[in-house]
């Protein structure tokens, strides 16, 4: 489309296909995208949501754009490889916008979306973050399999900083960037042996040298790291407000859900630690979890989280004990004189929680 054509409205773009889950995080996003936008009166912003699933938007001011199976697996052609739609719907909005951001489902905003935009301009690509540089582990697959290749290219070295792509920001006249990342995917797939993070990463490639790379973690924030505890955040906001989503009181109670970990306080965890510290080794720390579940928060969406935790700590002994806890097991280690005394009555709902989660 020619430039003078292109709508100069920022656009933030959703791309939102499968689980449930994935659904809920698009919602909270973009209901804490709307909460921030009033810090910015007067200034307009388009919200558009690509999904196989119209009906959780229903009521949002947002532009469902319809996305079928068959238009879906175009997309992440040749190789089944899902994270190339990113890059494909980005650059599709771009030839309509002149400016456009394309922000993960699990990340909600500190701040009006439009303090985004106003790093993406003409020359720049806007990530997420920084991570470490290309030769920073060359033990990584990704360096292993491509570094050699990528260098003899000219494309990468080991001083190329890789980006995390949990947002994409771009503007019309460096769309360039993604029609190279989509090449780079399509070819070094079979070579990387299907890598995970290969999308981002043949995004840091095509960015480097090329564009100025801004990051924004001050403005958003991105929980790919404790996921289940953010989103049980977010799940319980989604349960208070489901009803009227963009009310004030709702947006307003976005700002509830923050990005701090919700832990016990400091003096709190070391009262746990004491507490625990005449437990056998492998029942200490599964405790000390099970502890930070029980702590009551103020903040109601930090209390949600409770059961996480529990699960956390049956997770984690399972993970260092190498096999799963059987039931008679979690049971014995529950009634252990020392944790009846500290858990009370708590015991048998935790009980009970666990053995749901585990199936039972």
């Amino acid at each position: 489309m020619p430039n003078g054509n292109r709508s100069t409205t920022p656009q933030l773009v959703y791309l939102v296909y499968g689980a449930e889950t994935y659904h809920q995080e698009a919602v909270f996003s973009i209901a804490s995208a709307l909460a921030g936008i009033r810090e910015t009166p007067g200034q307009s912003l388009e919200i558009q949501v690509f999904t196989d699933n119209p009906a959780p938007y229903d009521g949002l001011p947002v532009r469902l754009r319809p996305l079928d199976n068959e238009t879906r697996q175009d997309w992440i052609a040749p190789h089944g490889y899902h994270f190339r739609a990113k890059h494909v719907v980005l650059r599709k909005v771009l030839e309509e916008n002149e400016r456009a951001l394309l922000i993960d489902t699990d990340t909600f905003f500190h701040c009006s979306p439009l303090e985004l935009f106003r790093r993406i301009q003409p020359g720049t690509l806007l990530c997420n973050a920084f991570g470490l540089n290309y030769g920073a582990n060359k033990d990584a697959e990704l360096y292993v399999t491509l570094g050699q290749l990528l260098a003899q290219r000219g494309l990468a070295d080991d001083e190329m900083p890789s980006l995390n792509s949990g947002v994409i920001g771009l503007h019309a006249a460096d769309a360039a960037i993604l029609d190279q990342s989509i090449n780079l995917m399509d070819e070094l797939y079979p070579l990387a042996k299907g890598a995970y993070t290969l999308e981002e990463f043949c995004l840091s490639v095509a960015a480097y040298r090329t564009v100025q790379v801004r990051e924004c973690p001050d403005l958003i924030h991105h929980y790919w790291s404790r996921k289940q505890l953010f989103r049980a955040k977010t799940q319980a906001w989604l349960e208070k407000h489901r009803a009227a989503p963009t009310c004030q009181y709702a947006l307003d109670e976005t700002q509830q859900v923050t990005a701090v970990l919700p832990r016990p306080p400091t003096l709190q965890r070391l009262a746990y630690k004491l507490i625990t510290v005449a437990l056998p080794g492998q029942k200490r720390q599964f405790m000390r979890e099970i502890l930070y579940g029980c702590y009551r928060h103020a903040n109601p969406f930090d209390q949600a989280c409770a059961p996480v935790w529990w699960e956390k700590a049956l997770e984690n002994v399972e993970h260092r004990l190498q096999k799963p806890l059987e039931d008679h097991e979690l049971k014995h280690w529950l009634g252990h004189p020392l944790i009846r005394l500290v858990l009370g009555k708590r015991r048998e709902a935790i009980y009970r929680h666990l053995m749901q989660t585990k199936g039972n």
